[in-house]
Parts: C-alpha cells; sequence; structure tokens
C-alpha cells in the first residue's frame, strides 16, 4: 500500500538560542531601525499604561468633594484631554513600530530566501538526487516563514507583552501594598503554567490532526492522479473506504483539540477570574480602610485587564514559537550543510584553446560497496569525436556528471588540455562545455527564453540563427507566437523532437569547444532520430565532441567508439575495427540490428 509521509513536527532537539544567534545578522544589519521601532514600542507601551493612571486621577477629581461645582467641569479637562492624547500616542507609536520594522522583516526575509536559493544551487548534485521537488520548495518556503513568524511574535507580541508586564508591575509595587502585587504575580505565574501545559498537551492533537489531514488528501489526489488505474481495477470502493477511514482519524483529532481548546480557555479564564477577584477584594479593602481611594481601585481593575489581554494569546503565540523554532532548526541545519564540490582555494579559470579532453585512470564510487567506474582511461582529441556505448548500468552517464564535476573522482583525474578540472573553478569549467543531455527539461517560459538560456545576453538574431541551424525554423513559422510561444512546465507543449532540437539549439549558441550528447537520441522514434542526427552533426562541426549513445547506429561515424561493462572499457576502436573483432560491440550491434529488422517488419 502506498505510504504518505508525516508532516514533520517541533522537536526538542535542537538549540533555539543557537539558531537564532545564527540569524540574527539578517535583523541586525538594519540595527538603527531596530532601535526605533523598540523605542516606539516602549513609548506606545508607556502610553497604555498611563492611561489607566490619566483615569484614576479624573475619577479621584469628580469624586472629590471639595471641589466647587464651577472647577468641576474645569479641573478634569487638562485630564481628559491628557487621557485622549495618551490613547492616539499609543496607536500613532504602534504603527510607527509596524511602519519602521517592515522594511527590516521583509529585508530580512528576502535576504535569506536569496540565501538559501543560492545555497541551494552550491548544493551536490548527489543532494538533489536524494530530495523531491516538493521537500526543496518547503526549504525556500521555510527560509522565509520561520524567521518572519519569529521576528512578528517577538515584536508584535512577545516584547510587548514584557514591556507592559515591567510597566504595570513597577507601577504596583511603587503605589500599593506588595499583597496586591504577590497576588498578581501568583495569578500570572499559575496563568503562564497552565497555559504552557495545556498548550504542549494539546500540540500532540494537533499534529495527529495534520498527520491524517495530509495522509487523506495525499490519497485522494494520488487516486485522481492515477484516475485510470484506479478504473481499470474496480478499485474506487477501496479508495474511497480509505479516505474515509483517514477522514474519521481527521474529525476524531479535530475533537479532541475542540475539547482540549475549551479546557485551555476555560482554565485561563477561571485563573483569571479568580485572581482578579482575589486582587479586587485586597483593592476594595484598601479602600475602606483609607489607604487607597476609588480611582485606585479603578485603576488596578484597569491594569489587570490590560495585562491579561495579551496573555489571552499566550498558549497560540507558545505554539506557533514552537512551529517557528522547528522550522528555523530545519533552515539552519540546511545552510550548515555544507557543498560537496567546492573550488581549491588557488582556483584558475579553465584556459580552454584546443579543446582536448583526457580521463587519466578515472575510478569512481559512491562507496565502497558500489563501484561506478575502475580504472577508465581514454583521450579525445580537439576536434574529435568519440562516443561511448554499453549495457543500462555501465556508467556511460557518470563519465558526463564527472567530466562537468557534479561528483568528485575518486581515483585519477580528468583534464582539458592538459589542465586538471578539480584545479580549475567549476563556472569556467561548465562555460567551456555544452551538453545535449537525455531529457532536455525546459522552463516553463517563451523559446526565445529557453534557448537564449545558453547566453542570456544573446540578441534576437542570434536566437534565431541557432534555432535555424537546429532545424526549428518550420516549428517557428508554423507558431502564432514564434519566439514568444510559451512552452509550459517541463517543455510540455514541445514533442520529444522539438525539445531536442531545442536543447541543440541552446548548445549552438553557447558555441562551447567541448559538447557532450547524453543519450540525446534515446528517446525518439526512428524517423525524429534521423531528422536530429543532422543537427547534432552541424552543432558538433568544429568541436570537441563525446556522444554517451544507446543506439549504435548513431555512432558509426565516431572517430573512436569506447565500449564499457560494469564500470571499465572492455572494448576501444573504430566502428569497423569492433565489428571485426567481434567483442561485446559486435553482440550489442547484431541485437540491435535485429531489433531494428522486427520493428520494421511490423510497420
Amino acid at each position: 500500500m502506498r505510504s504518505y509521509a508525516r508532516q514533520e513536527e517541533p522537536h526538542g532537539n535542537r538549540d533555539d538560542f543557537a539558531n537564532l544567534k545564527k540569524l540574527s545578522p539578517y535583523v541586525w544589519r538594519y540595527s538603527r531601525r531596530v532601535a526605533l521601532a523598540l523605542a516606539c514600542l516602549l513609548i506606545a507601551k508607556l502610553a497604555t499604561v498611563c492611561i489607566p493612571l490619566v483615569l484614576k486621577s479624573i475619577i479621584d477629581r469628580l469624586d472629590s468633594a471639595s471641589l466647587q461645582e464651577n472647577l468641576l467641569l474645569v479641573a478634569p479637562m487638562g485630564l481628559l484631554l491628557a487621557y485622549g492624547a495618551l490613547r492616539l500616542a499609543g496607536g500613532i507609536f504602534n504603527e510607527l513600530r509596524d511602519i519602521l520594522f517592515a522594511r527590516v522583516r521583509y529585508s530580512a526575509m528576502h535576504q535569506m530566501s536569496v540565501d538559501v536559493l543560492e545555497h541551494l544551487h552550491r548544493l551536490s548534485l548527489r543532494f538533489h538526487l536524494e530530495r523531491n521537488t516538493g521537500g526543496i520548495s518547503r526549504d525556500l518556503e521555510r527560509g522565509t516563514r520561520s524567521l518572519a513568524s519569529v521576528l512578528n511574535l517577538l515584536v508584535f507580541s512577545i516584547l510587548p507583552t514584557i514591556a507592559e508586564f515591567t510597566l504595570v508591575g513597577a507601577i504596583l509595587l511603587v503605589r500599593y501594598d506588595w499583597h496586591l502585587m504577590a497576588a498578581i504575580m501568583v495569578t500570572v505565574a499559575a496563568y503562564v503554567a497552565f497555559t504552557l501545559l495545556i498548550s504542549k498537551w494539546r500540540m500532540s492533537f494537533r499534529h495527529e490532526m495534520n498527520k491524517h489531514d495530509s495522509e487523506a488528501n495525499g490519497r485522494a489526489i494520488d487516486s485522481l492522479l492515477n484516475y485510470e488505474t484506479v478504473k481499470y481495477f474496480n478499485n474506487e470502493d477501496m479508495e474511497r473506504d480509505y479516505y474515509h477511514e483517514k477522514l474519521d482519524s481527521w474529525r476524531s483529532a479535530g475533537l479532541k483539540t475542540q475539547v482540549s481548546l475549551s479546557a485551555l480557555n476555560f482554565g485561563q479564564g477561571a485563573i483569571v477570574t479568580i485572581g482578579v477577584t482575589v486582587i479586587m477584594i485586597l483593592s476594595a479593602k484598601e479602600v475602606a480602610a483609607g489607604n487607597i481611594t476609588i480611582g485606585d481601585l479603578v485603576l488596578i481593575n484597569a491594569l489587570m485587564l490590560q495585562l491579561f489581554i495579551p496573555l489571552s494569546i499566550l498558549g497560540s503565540v507558545y505554539r506557533q514559537l514552537q512551529y517557528s523554532l522547528a522550522d528555523m532548526d530545519l533552515v539552519i541545519k540546511l545552510l550548515d550543510k555544507p557543498p560537496e564540490i567546492n573550488d581549491v582555494d588557488d582556483a584558475l579559470p579553465l584556459d580552454v584553446k584546443a579543446g582536448e579532453v583526457c580521463f587519466r585512470n578515472v575510478s569512481f564510487h559512491y562507496n565502497e560497496d558500489r563501484k561506478i567506474l575502475e580504472q577508465v582511461d581514454f583521450k579525445i582529441p580537439a576536434g574529435h569525436k568519440l562516443a561511448v556505448v554499453g549495457p543500462s548500468g555501465s556508467g556511460k552517464s557518470t563519465l558526463v556528471r564527472l567530466l562537468f564535476r557534479f561528483y568528485e573522482v575518486t581515483d585519477g583525474s580528468i583534464e582539458i588540455d592538459g589542465q586538471s578540472i578539480s584545479q580549475c573553478t567549476q563556472q569556467s569549467l561548465r562555460r567551456a562545455i555544452g551538453i545535449v543531455p537525455q531529457d532536455t527539461v525546459l522552463f516553463n517560459d517563451t523559446i526565445r527564453y529557453n534557448i537564449a538560456y545558453a547566453k542570456t545576453d544573446a540578441t534576437d538574431e542570434e536566437v534565431i540563427a541557432a534555432a535555424n541551424s537546429a532545424d526549428l525554423g518550420d516549428l517557428l513559422s508554423r507558431l502564432p507566437d514564434g519566439l514568444d510561444t510559451v512552452v509550459g512546465e517541463r517543455g510540455l507543449k514541445l514533442s520529444g523532437g522539438e525539445k531536442q532540437r531545442l536543447a541543440i539549439s541552446r548548445v549552438i549558441l553557447k558555441a562551447p569547444r567541448i559538447i557532450v550528447f547524453d543519450e540525446a537520441t534515446s528517446s525518439l522514434d526512428s524517423q525524429s532520430e534521423r531528422a536530429i542526427l543532422g543537427a547534432l552533426d552541424k552543432a558538433s562541426s568544429n568541436a570537441t565532441t563525446m556522444v554517451i549513445a544507446h543506439r549504435l547506429s548513431t555512432v558509426v561515424d565516431a572517430d573512436t567508439i569506447v565500449v564499457m561493462e560494469n564500470g571499465r572499457i572492455v572494448e576501444s576502436g573504430s566502428h569497423t575495427d569492433l565489428l571485426t573483432d567481434e567483442g561485446l560491440y559486435h553482440r550489442l550491434w547484431q541485437m540491435q540490428q535485429s531489433k531494428d529488422q522486427d520493428i520494421n517488419s511490423v510497420e
């Protein structure tokens, strides 16, 4: 049965402080703006905390029986204006904080996303072969989301709450009896402890709910993508039952999530109610004893409301922070992953003059138990064409990856014009080589963009010339939008032959001294293959050429044919010489000739 990966969840095996420290440069490069934003935050909170103080003074003035009637209208007026000014100041400085910090947040998100993408491009082919597209996409998303979420929670939830609690505590300690502050501290401590404990408990239900939701949706989408297969085997009921089963589990987890949320809300409300009641009783006693005024009672009540309103979202803030820190940990681990292929410290640009390629006793393996190449030794003189053939799994395509230095050779060396590619910069190496791959994957953009990808500053005239050289002229003339035709995702709007011609036109536009054809016609029918071979010959007419071939008929004109088996070269020579030797090449040739005859007889 198919299985679906569970969503990654927050875990405790991480160093959040170290992660925050690593990401802090993204924020502190805007330290002046951060300082201004924090100053606005403190001013806004100071204004908010001062509002109950002014309200207390207004009530005490209005409650004073000693004031004359005409003064009752004048004396509180200044306080009332101050009350309005403080509320206005709180709003203004909160918005200023948001405006100032927006640039910091978005700039940090922008830079981190760029850094993650750049790092992903630096990582080895091995890393990307072991990953899936969705996983890499999530890495990019996490690079933005985790930092933004942590910054939002810190600046807009956690720091304001801490600032407000500190200011309220200072006012209560200075103005009132310590018993009152002690009661508040106990209430807040009980509130925070209860919220964190229940929120942590609730997370398991949320994780379970997300897991079943992902599995249900994954199965539903998979069954729809494989609609014909489901129909072929009459398994509609099985797919429906599996979907029903997962949704039933999701519903059960959802109910637990709601019950636990209600328990959290009730518990929070109960703690606040009990705490505020005790505090108000103590305050009322102080009023009765004449130690404080009615205004003080109102002040204490207002401060309690200000204190507990932001604390009411503590559970959701804690949960979001845990998820964000978990995502941040994954991003940090990704950024800490070192690239497998690095330029040496004194790497020089590759200087290609003639274009001679030499594999000197090259061996390669992923691990000791899986040897891919052993003692591969051959030379391609400048301007010559060498073909590499052999059964599947013989290591042919690995030669291409080693030539492009997607992997480092385990032993031996690869040289171009006498220069070891391991001592040259990777950019200069790949700039010198052109390739027509077996599977031409195109960008979901125009034909012009995909051809010019080989030379981003190419003019339209150069692009058109390259397209004509690859026999793409007829296609462009038939398309209403010509070069501006969008090829679709992965080039799905073009046929296999058209995609191959486009790949060849890219190589022609790049005009490298060395060209590699990696089974460039293996996925084409015989008619398309014959049309493409002419374009391949044009593209490689003045270049050193290495051809990885599955169909031997495409390489009979090669200057040298290297035959590989199990990672070793077992034969080499011209087409005629290899047929005369009656070795592996001869057997492969006979099998393909027999297969072609069978196909032709059927046709």
